[in-house]
């Protein structure tokens, strides 16, 4: 498992100076292959070569939608199928979470998350009617924040329901502008001491069912690299799994680097200070 440590993060400029010495690559999505409104070219090329080097390619995404979503949403914005094998996401996770448990289901996000109950045989009711609640994100992220939720929040917690969080991540780029997801009503709800079952990055179930469908054993951690933007949830998530990180710097964490292309004194730092590590670096994926 890495370790936060004192010594710099390596800088690398490209992609392919590190990927043949991996098996499989899991790939962040958002914030790292598309901001929300269009694909990264370079993130594109980088996952394309990688792939032609032999390696495979998981993309790895908190997104609250079953992969044939985002496989949906990437197709539109003209990301090329060569650059992955394969698309995880947390609500691939999740739906194996709501089979597992029992009870009547309250929604709380919006209906175009409606496809991770699809199949499942599962009863969506009104609030007063539910046994548990899956969240899948804000119902109007655009206009809304996780203050908004306040009220319903304390009438959930009095009434011990437990919440499953379907994306983990707290903010995400759209475009230019940042948006809530649904780890920043979990985050709300954990703290009035509510119960929440997390499905996506950086909590392991997401990471095993990544290594499952690339078919890799349970000794080939080591041979697995994970990009991501987010130090809670990809960089955490890859360290708590024991495998390797290439930090993306110029995503969500940009402004407190406080820098377009960071040394790597000040993105250890930053690291340090969260309590994490990573291998390497670069401000974007190439």
């Amino acid at each position: 498992m890495a370790e936060a440590s004192a010594h710099p993060v390596r800088r690398i400029d490209a992609l392919k100076e590190i990927a043949r010495d991996y098996d499989a690559i899991v790939c962040d999505v958002w914030g790292v292959v598309h901001n929300g409104v269009s694909k990264f070219a370079s993130a594109e090329d980088a996952l394309t070569s990688a792939r032609h080097d032999g390696v495979k390619v998981v993309l790895l995404t908190n997104s609250p939608r079953p992969h044939d979503g985002v496989i949906d949403q990437l197709d539109a914005m003209g990301f090329d199928r060569n650059a992955y094998d394969h698309v995880v996401t947390s609500g691939d996770a999740t739906r194996d979470l709501i089979q597992k448990g029992e009870g009547a289901i309250f929604h709380l996000g919006p209906k175009r998350d409606l496809d991770v109950f699809k199949d499942l045989g599962v009863d969506l009711v009104p609030l007063e009617e539910a046994s548990r609640i899956v969240a899948t994100g804000l119902f109007d992220d655009e206009n809304e924040t996780p203050d908004d939720y306040r009220d319903l929040l304390r009438d959930l917690r009095e009434r011990e329901l437990t919440m499953i969080c379907a994306n983990p991540d707290i903010v995400v780029h759209r475009g230019e502008r940042l948006i809530y997801c649904a780890g920043s009503i979990a985050r709300e709800y954990g703290s009035l001491g509510g119960k929440v079952a997390f499905a996506g990055k950086p909590h392991r179930p997401i990471y095993e069912l990544a290594r499952e469908t690339m078919g890799l054993g349970e000794d080939a951690d080591a041979g697995i690299l994970a990009i991501g933007d987010g130090m809670p949830t990809d960089i955490r998530g890859a360290n708590a799994f024991g495998v390797d990180a290439l930090f993306i710097t110029r995503g969500i964490h940009g402004d407190e680097l406080n820098a377009g292309d960071p040394s790597a004194e000040s993105v250890t730092r930053l690291l340090d200070q969260n309590g994490l590590a990573a291998r390497y670096f670069m401000p974007a994926l190439k």
